[in-house]
């Protein structure tokens, strides 16, 4: 089923070229079923890959999905053209009177960063606190699952020795949960933080389950009891190139010290094509979400999400 978003989003034709059904406004006007409405918290610097990357895999979905965006009011993105966050980006002042079925929080580029410091930090804390009663279901994603850990349950983050950069495996703790129907018993899906948090601390919290881990212990996935919290730090979401446009990125600011993203370029020779291993992992975890955890629960009235 189609993914409803503006007219003249930058990810429409991507989308489209990719013949991902992609429905637009005046045409979704005419149908007579309530859409599920999500709203993305972007965060991140490159908005338009970010808006591609979550709209690709929010699109197989069973109804319409309309989407809105939200830019932080605090803190104004310097890599993303004024227009267009103008153009399809809300403030929170703007939509904190509406209620949604699902939220998707993103990562952001501050793995270093105390949350305290972080330019956004009351704003996105302001945000999270209005998701217990405005939003059926929240999926954090990368720092923004570490932040949502944090704010919620008080869980600290720490520092890596060595980021974590590559692909890996990852074993399933609850194999019988709808989030992983169609799941390989262990998957694949990429990492880029030089941040974690002790899996000790998250099993502590009687509110909290532990989903999966990567296969060296790692927190990949974890959930509220009564799921309406999701907590992902893998990015299952990432394009064929993402980890490489990181790596290389990175080479050309001078450091020489940064490794080769793990288990991604073939021959590990970085001129090579990346072969895609985690693109069913991406589509399931996505839709499995919004499939069982946003449409089958959230209400029919959107008025009644509290």
């Amino acid at each position: 089923m189609p993914i409803r978003i503006p007219d003249s989003l930058p990810a429409h034709a991507i989308l489209e070229a990719e013949n991902i059904f992609v429905m637009t406004e005046h045409r979704a006007m005419h149908q007579d079923i309530r859409p599920l409405n999500v709203l993305i918290l972007n965060l991140m610097p490159t908005k338009i890959i970010t808006e591609t990357q979550l709209l690709r895999k929010l699109s197989n979905t069973p109804l319409q999905i309309c989407v809105d965006f939200l830019q932080t009011a605090s803190y104004t993105s310097t890599h993303t053209d004024p227009e267009h966050l103008k153009q399809f980006y809300y403030t929170f002042d703007q939509i904190k009177d509406r209620r949604y079925d699902g939220m998707i929080i993103t990562g952001a580029p501050l793995d270093y960063v105390p949350y305290e410091e972080t330019a956004y930090w009351d704003e996105v804390c302001k945000i999270m606190e209005w998701t217990k009663t405005h939003v059926h279901c929240t999926f954090h994603l990368c720092w923004g699952a570490y932040a949502g850990l944090y704010y919620h349950y008080g869980i600290k983050k720490f520092d890596l020795d060595k980021k974590l950069f590559g692909i890996f495996p990852h074993q399933i703790l609850k194999k019988t949960s709808p989030l992983f129907r169609g799941f390989n018993d262990e998957f694949l899906a990429p990492h880029s933080r030089a941040t974690d948090v002790n899996v000790s601390d998250v099993a502590a919290v009687p509110e909290l389950e532990i989903m999966a881990l990567t296969k060296e212990g790692s927190l990949a996935i974890a959930k509220t009891k009564d799921s309406r919290q999701f907590f992902v730090t893998c990015h299952a979401e990432y394009d064929a190139n993402t980890l490489a446009l990181e790596y290389n990125r990175d080479m050309e600011k001078g450091l020489t010290s940064v490794d080769l993203p793990i288990n991604y370029f073939p021959d590990d020779d970085p001129t090579k094509a990346p072969v895609v291993t985690w693109r069913s992992t991406g589509q399931l975890l996505y839709s499995n979400w919004l499939n069982f955890y946003v449409y089958q629960s959230t209400p029919y009235d959107i008025k009644d999400i509290k």
